[in-house]
């Protein structure tokens, strides 16, 4: 009687590129089809409060980043070794260790920028973008997708109230960045003639007007209607 071996041969998945159609998607998504403010209406407090002028913005816009980024990072790594009902009190002291040490930096380098921004630094522990992405994505997946679903999602945030802040500054004090933009268009056409700014713009109305604005050309571009 002869036996017959099969000969197994483990047939090894390719694996999946750095860059891959799906993985491209977790930063792309954010953007536009998904964002977490326009379509989502998360983060809405601080597109409000810190849009007045761009560089705060942008610290804003850097620090919700790197706080986004890490805590994901951080929780995938550690998704299996958290107990399910503790799991809040986990994120919640991961993402306050974050805050915490983007405060203290600031603190260090930035004394003006963190007198002006402290308050709103540390309100990104309660930022329901943050904890969202760790809720509904960093507790189930690796890594690395967990790192660039926080990176899609945090650049959805920052390029929204980077726009709105830089609509507010110019209407609003005639400049970008501090450089004054009215005054030198105003220049060029004589004494007699200036660019009036709009005070309305440097309050929380005028955030809401451009945000709307905002919201408006998005959906009517991508045809999203709200259910």
């Amino acid at each position: 009687m002869s036996t017959e071996t099969a000969e197994k041969t483990e047939i090894k998945k390719p694996a999946e590129a750095l860059l891959s159609k799906r993985r491209k998607k977790l930063i792309s998504d954010p953007l536009v089809d998904d964002n977490p403010i326009t379509i989502q209406v998360l983060g809405i407090c601080s597109a409000l409060a810190v849009t007045t002028q761009m560089k705060p913005t942008l610290v804003m816009a850097l620090s919700v980043i790197f706080v986004i980024v890490m805590s994901n990072l951080t929780i995938s790594i550690m998704r299996n070794t958290i107990p399910t009902r503790v799991r809040i009190i986990v994120q919640l002291a991961v993402v306050a260790t974050l805050v915490t040490l983007v405060n203290e930096i600031l603190k260090a380098f930035a004394y003006d920028m963190y007198k002006e921004l402290s308050v709103f630094v540390g309100l990104i522990i309660t930022n329901c973008i943050v904890m969202g992405r760790l809720e509904a994505f960093a507790l189930g997946n690796k890594p690395y997708d967990s790192v660039l679903d926080g990176f899609g999602s945090a650049l959805g945030y920052s390029w929204i109230i980077l726009t709105v802040a830089f609509f507010r500054e110019l209407w609003g004090s005639g400049s970008v960045f501090g450089i004054p933009i009215f005054d030198t268009v105003s220049s060029w056409f004589g004494e007699d003639f200036s660019l009036a700014t709009n005070g309305l713009m440097v309050s929380p109305v005028g955030a809401f007007i451009i945000l709307g604005l905002i919201i408006w050309v998005q959906r009517t571009k991508t045809g999203y209607v709200e259910h």
